[in-house]
């Protein structure tokens, strides 16, 4: 129980503040990877949005894209509805009489959720390149010419753009979430930097299409195609100048049900890709990963366990230490459910933290109980 006890102390301690000052060690004793760019390079873009009842952003998604700083007789626009009911589909027929050759709409026949929209869309993509993007995230006029200018040095296999969050101070949840992930994002910098990002983002990111790989629907490519990628040899990169503005959720409900949904095979990917571990292999991938997804994924596992473990100690041992340490761990859960409505922003962070761990439990549960589900419900705050 002790040596347990201490080990799921480390792990938490590790993967939350270990982790990131590591890094930023080695960021500033190791040497950098640099993206040999071509400028010149202009290949056939194919930018695939997969949607589902997408009506009240669609027009605008589309309106964006055509008005983006890239020649216009090199990419293409594919939806891909996802047997969507309402006017999503009409929305888009009506900018393809004006824009015939670039606006393609491609309808899934039977609802299957966001990856597999993705995978059908692919099918009939011209592009040389593959980009994707969400229904709600807005580009940059840049965000296309950053993320091609990436993938014209041949190492990299995959670019992952910035999700910048257009309302990050209008409330507590949605600034609770902007503050977690701009320390996400400078992590993937350096991750960037030094070696290949763990994960991607789905708002905007790019592939090669003779390096695209379908998976099952379930998963998503976030999580999938960097360590995929890397395993074949190549790099998965970010650019922090391919930029997509999107709104973060705005009610903690709706942040919980996306982490939720974010988390739901988070069990299963621990299995996937097994190679991705091999740090004789990969070096500094393989530490990267470990740390910044294999731990991060696992942190409600911890934490009930840390919690288990310290009841134990309490119970057979007679050191104050491990009844201090059981009374900092209920009260730092105290304070996350009475800070709920707190508008210290402090312990509106203990609450959102806490929150996400008991979305990675839920999530777990779900998985375990086969109730995970390769589509959802998406959050209207977000739109």
């Amino acid at each position: 129980m002790k040596i347990g006890f201490y080990i799921c102390a480390f792990l938490v301690f590790y993967t939350m503040i270990g982790y990131p000052l590591l890094l930023k060690i080695l960021h500033k004793l190791l040497s950098h990877k640099k993206i040999k760019i071509d400028h010149s390079y202009q290949p056939m873009v194919s930018i695939i949005v997969p949607a589902h009842n997408e009506e009240n952003v669609i027009e605008k998604k589309i309106v964006n894209l055509l008005n983006i700083s890239y020649p216009k007789d090199k990419y293409e626009i594919i939806i891909s509805s996802d047997n969507s009911t309402d006017k999503t589909n009409n929305i888009v027929k009506s900018y393809q009489v004006q824009h015939k050759d670039s606006i393609k709409l491609y309808n899934v026949e039977s609802r299957k959720g966001k990856t597999n929209a993705q995978d059908e869309a692919v099918d009939i993509a011209k592009g040389e390149i593959l980009v994707f993007t969400d229904a709600n995230s807005i580009f940059d006029k840049q965000a296309l010419t950053e993320l091609i200018k990436t993938l014209s040095d041949r190492s990299v296999g995959y670019v992952a753009g910035k999700l910048s969050y257009l309302n990050s101070a209008e409330n507590k949840t949605s600034e609770s979430e902007a503050s977690y992930w701009n320390i996400d994002l400078s992590l993937r910098l350096m991750e960037s930097d030094l070696s290949s990002i763990t994960a991607g983002n789905g708002s905007i990111y790019a592939v090669r299409k003779d390096d695209y790989i379908k998976i099952d629907p379930i998963f998503s490519h976030d999580s999938i195609f960097p360590p995929k990628l890397v395993n074949l040899g190549k790099r998965a990169v970010f650019n922090k100048d391919a930029i997509a503005f999107e709104k973060a959720g705005e009610t903690d409900g709706d942040e919980f049900i996306r982490k939720v949904r974010m988390a739901r095979k988070n069990i299963a990917i621990n299995f996937i890709d097994i190679q991705k571990y091999n740090i004789q292999r990969n070096k500094l991938f393989s530490l990267f990963y470990i740390s910044h997804r294999t731990f991060r994924n696992n942190l409600y596992l911890f934490h009930i366990l840390l919690l288990l473990f310290n009841i134990f100690m309490v119970i057979q041992s007679n050191y104050l230490i491990y009844a201090f340490f059981l009374v900092v761990q209920i009260l730092f859960f105290v304070i996350a459910i009475v800070g709920k409505n707190s508008v210290n922003k402090y312990i509106k962070l203990i609450f959102y933290y806490t929150m996400t761990i008991v979305a990675q439990a839920v999530a777990a549960f779900k998985e375990i109980t086969g109730k995970s589900k390769a589509f959802w419900e998406k959050a209207d705050t977000t739109r």
